[in-house]
């Protein structure tokens, strides 16, 4: 399907393209392809080979991809990842380092290691703080260019630098096409496009309705009334895939793309042929090169030989902006614009990607449409604890001896997920609180561990389980330290669109950082930002200082 999406010719004014800079642009261009949703990429290309961009190359991009200049330079200068140098100055360092200091990585010694690193490296290499990187289960955690190092440390950082190895590598764990073929794979979808009736779309939907599967990037909205709502609205129709995990504390996404890529896609196309999509955009954050770099690869086999008639299926890179796994956002992005939330309604289910009906699914969901059709909903609910029924993938990091991912029944509680799965505690270290779903999920006590987690269980406590991103925090932590670490986060990854969530985090943190806490003013801006926020992330911002407030006096005394 051919998406029209040409930006309009604008007046030329200001400053015109040199026609070195014209010349230089156009071999990162793709040919006869000048749409303005192409931006975001070609920044990419061209960062990777420059390792900046300067204005003179910004201006020749806008030129030829018939925006302003303006239009450019916002989108270049709104995504972190972007490394924009004015007229005459100086280009960066060739190597970048970055280390996370969002909450797992903090309690992890990341200050120690940036402290170290600052003291240690030359001005040949350039060191940034940065927010998750979605590998909390190794933390702390250093970026060499794209090489991740996990449980960094100055002398492994400063070896990984002089090897000079600087770029992720593929994960060798995952499944090939081949193999995945061997094992079965992509039968369910030949099995649906050969039979392709109405019928069997319906039977379909109504096996995720029965397994009440439900929306597992955090929101949590049913995936089988997701597929009917959007199949009931009139062709061309889209897809959007969310793999913009984010959130502190998640890296359930990144688990199963590097073991098993093919479940993904097969539940990918799955969904698409009984929606009746015509392409499909990936998003992945930009951090994830490694698994970039295996779904290039494995899109191009399944591409060369396809089990069946396949749609258009595009991969977008992300530019490292939070905000972008909010739904509106990543679709503003995939657009080739800042990630910024629109107003709804419309919903994008009837007005998304480029004004058609779009239907949008987190990675993980569309991860089980294989295994649900496979055994079928009464697999899927006959798991689960405490009254609620399904499977639930926790990302748990922090203060435990084994965190990673763990596959566990919905309404497991904390205490049963630390003792069963985890190993209990670290040495030396008590449970004292908990995030059950990453930094905007809110803050629970250690008395509170034995709540089930799932969708709706921590409503009344003024939580939510999200993506179910678990952060265990022990005796030897400070709870409102870590509060304080979630709000910088928000103030730094906020869109900046809206005024109560633009300042009400910012001024939320710089009141936070202060010794004694204005409660009445933070109970104030926390009830301005839930109630007027845009998005999502205004909205869920004061959860981890309300929880402070509300269950860790001790911390005030």
């Amino acid at each position: 399907m051919k998406v029209k999406t040409t930006g309009r010719k604008p007046r030329r004014r200001g400053r015109q393209a040199a026609p070195a800079d014209l010349t230089a642009v156009k071999q990162y261009l793709d040919v006869g392809n000048t749409s303005r949703d192409r931006l975001i990429e070609y920044l990419h290309r061209i960062q990777d080979d420059r390792g900046y961009l300067d204005s003179g190359i910004l201006t020749a991009l806008a030129e030829i991809l018939r925006l302003s200049t303006g239009e450019v330079y916002e989108v270049a200068s709104f995504y972190h990842h972007f490394n924009i140098i004015k007229d005459n100055a100086p280009p960066p360092p060739a190597l970048t380092i970055r280390v996370c200091d969002s909450i797992s990585c903090n309690l992890a010694g990341a200050e120690t290691l940036i402290t170290e690193l600052q003291a240690g490296l030359g001005e040949a290499v350039r060191l940034q703080r940065v927010p998750c990187i979605g590998r909390c289960e190794n933390a702390p955690v250093a970026v060499v260019g794209t090489n991740p190092i996990p449980f960094a440390t100055p002398d492994r950082v400063c070896k990984t630098v002089d090897q000079g190895i600087h770029d992720e590598p593929i994960p060798k764990a995952a499944l090939t096409y081949s193999s995945y073929l061997e094992s079965g794979g992509y039968r369910r979808l030949k099995d649906l496009v050969n039979e392709g009736d109405e019928a069997t779309c319906e039977s379909i939907i109504e096996t995720l309705e029965n397994a009440n599967l439900r929306g597992l990037g955090g929101a949590g909205f049913p995936a089988g009334r997701k597929w009917r709502i959007v199949r009931g609205f009139a062709a061309p129709r889209l897809m959007a895939v969310n793999i913009d995990e984010g959130e502190p504390g998640t890296f359930k996404d990144r688990y199963y793309l590097e073991r098993d890529p093919h479940r993904f896609l097969e539940g990918m196309l799955i969904a698409a042929t009984v929606v009746g999509i015509e392409k499909i955009y990936i998003y992945l954050r930009d951090e994830y090169a490694g698994i970039r770099t295996l779904l290039q690869r494995e899109l191009r086999a399944l591409n060369l030989d396809p089990p069946c008639h396949l749609p258009e299926i595009e991969l977008r890179r992300g530019a490292g902006a939070y905000i972008c796994g909010e739904e509106s956002a990543m679709i503003e992005s995939i657009e080739g614009k800042r990630g910024i939330p629109r107003l709804r309604p419309p919903y994008i289910a009837e007005k998304g990607l480029f004004g058609l009906p779009t239907l949008e699914h987190n990675m993980e969901t569309l991860y089980w449409v294989r295994e649900l059709l496979e055994k079928g909903a009464d697999w899927f609910s006959a798991h689960g604890r405490n009254g609620r029924q399904g499977l639930r993938s926790f990302s748990v990091s922090g203060r435990v001896k084994r965190p990673g991912m763990y596959l566990a029944p919905a309404g497991i509680t904390l205490q049963q997920l630390i003792d069963e799965y985890c190993e209990g505690m670290q040495d030396g270290h008590q449970l004292k609180a908990y995030f059950p779903g990453g930094a905007s999920g809110g803050i629970l006590p250690a008395s509170l561990s034995n709540v089930p987690l799932d969708f709706d269980t921590l409503n009344e406590y003024g939580c939510f389980i999200g993506s179910a991103a678990i952060i265990v925090l022990s005796d030897q932590d400070s709870v409102r330290e870590q509060a304080l670490n979630a709000m910088q986060f928000f103030a730094h990854e906020s869109c900046g669109q809206c005024t109560p969530c633009r300042v009400g985090t910012s001024k939320a943190a710089i009141l936070m950082g202060e010794q004694e806490w204005d409660q009445p003013l933070l109970q104030e801006l926390c009830q301005v930002m839930s109630d007027a926020s845009i998005c999502g992330l205004g909205q869920a911002a004061p959860n981890p200082l309300r929880c402070v407030l509300k269950y860790f006096p001790e911390e005030f005394a």
